[in-house]
């Protein structure tokens, strides 16, 4: 079920953000959520090209796999 939330912005940053929806040509609260989950899956996500490359680094797999191991056993220490 959608949610309804409450934004605070400057009068610049409503004037930036309404000025992308009237180009765009779409309502300003589509334009804010489709700009916040695009920020999103940048910065939760990595693109084909850099999964690739990890994958293909085998010293790296097993360092993941040695970590998620320790992890999983509640082994080492949390390094703030």
């Amino acid at each position: 079920m959608p949610k309804t939330i409450t934004l605070r912005l400057s009068d610049e940053d409503y004037q930036r953000f309404l000025s992308f929806a009237q180009a765009d040509n779409r309502p300003i609260a589509n334009a804010i959520e489709t700009l916040a989950l695009r920020q999103l899956d940048e910065v939760l996500f990595v693109d084909p090209y850099e999964m690739e490359e990890i994958m293909s680094d085998e010293s790296l797999l097993k360092r993941l796999g040695a970590g998620h191991e320790q992890a999983r056993k509640r082994k080492g220490r949390f390094v703030e």
